[in-house]
């Protein structure tokens, strides 16, 4: 078949790309870095270089393709310390191209990477984006088949941890505790993405995808342990404590406002409601595994 992904090579889209091509399909992949062209075309892909907010750009790489793969970032939308950004505007503007290049190319089939929290209209903080795109894709015509995977936590969300724990000598957030929730490794959404896509479209469907289950106290367990800091504990302060320290060092208001009230659904559960009404299998990546990735991330730094 022939594959269009956005989204670049990151965490999601190198082991994506590499499993789709070992797989034996045309894999194009758009990035908007032109240094990424040479690490595309290295796993057997075809490289385009363009913007997600150049609709005839999309139209243009997407007709032609039996499959498309689309997803949208914060990150790729501006820096979280630039006071002038509106995330949530601009990932909305992502999703509108998306369904019109969609509409413009005659793509049937589409594969889009959401998130858990996506079927909150409020509540989920920062994860609104991710309910506002799904809503966007859904007034498609019902001829394109959509497959909706909304992922967990990310392990690799973890990474942020490294320079709190190295200033003040814990994990610190706004919830913790025994409570286990779910999380997920980039590896483990590549494979689910690569076996939705050879599997029959029908209208639109929801998939979670999730490596293990794992409380605050968990975490900080099994992180500290790998970095030898076996005392390394999950610290809560209250919401506008963790608000207020945020903006003082200067966080975009929005991603601050976000974060913390994304954080604070996780510890209430709202987050998760929909996720165990459809719980699924989990997947082969372990916290132990990606403890130690951590491990070597944490000392380099």
């Amino acid at each position: 078949m022939n594959i269009v992904l956005t989204g670049s090579v990151g965490n999601v889209g190198k082991p994506l790309t590499e499993e789709l091509v070992k797989n034996g399909h045309n894999v194009t992949v758009i990035t908007s870095k032109i240094e990424r062209q040479k690490d595309i075309q290295s796993l057997g892909a075809k490289a385009v270089i363009g913007s997600m907010f150049d609709v005839d750009f999309l139209a243009a790489t997407f007709k032609g393709a039996d499959i498309v793969y689309l997803m949208e970032t914060l990150e790729a939308v501006g820096d979280f310390f630039d006071q002038e950004v509106d995330f949530i505007g601009a990932i909305n503007e992502i999703g509108n191209n998306y369904s019109q290049a969609v509409r413009q190319s005659g793509v049937k089939h589409v594969v889009h990477l959401s998130s858990i929290g996506a079927h909150l209209q409020k509540g989920n903080g920062i994860l609104q984006f991710h309910y506002n795109v799904e809503t966007i894709l859904k007034q498609l015509p019902d001829d394109v088949h959509i497959k909706f995977i909304r992922p967990v936590g990310f392990y690799t969300n973890l990474f942020g941890l490294i320079r709190n724990i190295k200033r003040k000598g814990a994990i610190i957030s706004n919830y913790g505790g025994d409570k286990k929730e779910p999380w997920v490794s980039p590896i483990d959404i590549a494979d689910a993405i690569a076996d939705e896509m050879e599997k029959p479209f029908t209208g639109r469907t929801i998939r979670y995808v999730a490596s293990g289950e794992y409380s605050p106290n968990e975490i900080a367990k099994a992180l500290g342990a790998a970095i030898g800091k076996h005392d390394l504990q999950w610290q809560v302060i209250p919401d506008e404590q963790l608000l207020n320290g945020w903006l003082n060092i200067g966080f975009n208001a929005q991603i601050a406002h976000g974060f913390v009230e994304m954080q604070a659904s996780q510890g209430s559960g709202l987050l998760y409601e929909d996720y165990y009404r459809n719980k699924p299998a989990l997947g082969k990546v372990k916290l132990e595994a990606f403890a130690k990735q951590f491990a070597a991330a944490y000392h380099e730094e």
